[in-house]
């Protein structure tokens, strides 16, 4: 347990530079899809909410850092190996979803309705499980190697 403790707390501080890449290509992705050739460090309703440019980059940078550092802290979850994969990917994924929807919601990533709150973690969802299934097939193909190498 001890050495779990000692893993998340790394994983935790290596996520923090993670999250502020992650949020810096979301803003990315923002600008592009607003299609005006621009690049928008933040969306304009969190300037307008928290008052200047800079303090909505700020908050942007500090959320990402959260966002980053649960993320990674969390994926600790994969090295469980009494519990089934689809147990971790549970428990990740409500992890993960627990930081970020809160997080795309106060920082304007999504409308601020019903709907655009639905929109956003439909989004999420396919994200996730693009991400995953990718991650599983690549330790698939990796496990397959190592097994022939082997023989």
């Amino acid at each position: 347990m001890k050495n779990i403790k000692k893993e998340v707390l790394k994983r935790l501080l290596l996520g923090i530079p993670f999250g502020i890449a992650i949020g810096y290509v979301i803003t990315i992705l923002i600008s592009v899809g607003l299609g005006d050739g621009e690049y928008y460090p933040c969306v304009s309703t969190l300037v307008e909410t928290v008052g200047t440019p800079l303090h909505a980059v700020i908050l942007q940078t500090v959320l990402c850092s959260i966002l980053g550092a649960v993320s990674c802290a969390g994926s600790v979850i994969f090295s469980l190996d009494r519990w089934s994969i689809l147990k971790q990917s549970a428990i990740y994924f409500l992890i993960l979803s627990g930081a970020m929807m809160p997080i795309a919601y106060v920082l304007y990533w999504m409308e601020h309705s019903l709907w655009g709150a639905i929109g956003y973690f439909f989004m999420f969802v396919l994200i996730f499980i693009f991400v995953w299934l990718s991650q599983y097939i690549a330790w698939k193909i990796k496990l397959k190697k190592m097994n022939q190498k082997l023989k």
